[in-house]
This record gives C-alpha cells, sequence and structure tokens, in this order.
C-alpha cells in the first residue's frame, strides 16, 4: 500500500547534474507503489470525485516535492498543479542549457589533479565527472587500444 512516508530520500539538484539517475529511482518508486501513472499521464481520474486517485496523486506530488533541493522547490512549487506537470518542469529545468553544463564538466575533466587524494579516489572523481558527461548527452568518446597503435608502434620499440 502506499504511504506518504515511504518516499524516496534523495534530492534532485541542479548543482549535483544527477537528474538522469535519480530520475530512474524514483520512476522505479513510482511504479513499485503502483503510481507511475500520475509521472507520465496514463493514470486518470474516474471522475470528478475520485478521491483514491486524488489522494494517490496528492502522495506523488508530496514525493516531489520531498525529493527536489530548496532551490528547485521554489521554481517547481505552483498552485493547481498536477505530479505529471511537476514532473514536466523539473526535467525541462535540468534538460536547459546542456551544452554550457557539458562544457563545464569537460574542463573539469581536463584540469583535475590528483593533488592529495588516493589514487582510488581520484579515479572515482574522474568517473563522476564522465558518468556527469553522459547524463548532460556528451559522453566522452573512449579509444580502444588499437586506435593508439598508429600513435605508438609498438614494432618500432
Amino acid at each position: 500500500m502506499t504511504s506518504p512516508t515511504s518516499k524516496p530520500i534523495s534530492l534532485f539538484d541542479l548543482e549535483k547534474l544527477n537528474y538522469d539517475a535519480l530520475r530512474e529511482l524514483f520512476k522505479t518508486h513510482c511504479f513499485g507503489f503502483t503510481v507511475l501513472g500520475h509521472l507520465d499521464g496514463s493514470s486518470q481520474p474516474s471522475g470528478p470525485t475520485d478521491t483514491k486517485w486524488s489522494e494517490l496523486e496528492s502522495i506523488v506530488k508530496l514525493w516531489l516535492h520531498g525529493t527536489i533541493s530548496q532551490d528547485l522547490l521554489q521554481r517547481i512549487l505552483k498552485k493547481k498543479t498536477s505530479a505529471l506537470d511537476v514532473w514536466v518542469n523539473l526535467e525541462n529545468l535540468f534538460r536547459v542549457n546542456k551544452e554550457a553544463r557539458a562544457i563545464e564538466l569537460e574542463n573539469d575533466v581536463r584540469t583535475i589533479v590528483i593533488g592529495d587524494l588516493s589514487i582510488t579516489a581520484y579515479c572515482q572523481k574522474i568517473k563522476i565527472l564522465l558518468d556527469l558527461l553522459a547524463n548532460v548527452d556528451a559522453p566522452v568518446p573512449m579509444k580502444k587500444p588499437t586506435d593508439l597503435s598508429s600513435q605508438w608502434p609498438l614494432e618500432k620499440i
């Protein structure tokens, strides 16, 4: 049974660029509680007095509002919006300026220094940046070892 206390705990945050991962988690959460239709618009009330549907709609909106950073909440919170409206507005906020975010992340990848990080922490930091780039549809192309053979011909060594 769906319960208002059964909400996901992670926060959607523009600064963290975590939309794609949390979007998937949130959809899974809604699927598990059989309320995914409130996010995709496939669930509609049977009539103006469908209190069960309205209750579930309110719970999904509470989950959404409870998993949005304070900054995003101020941008998204409006009167008389559906869970679908909140979901679409949230996606639009994260999808705007993808190119600028990609440039910023690419710069972060190029300028990363190991400093006093352990090699594990350094590699994890790189992986996070590469995952974030993929999340804004700007994945870093990986060269295969065969691609490097033209740069370093081993037979000449």
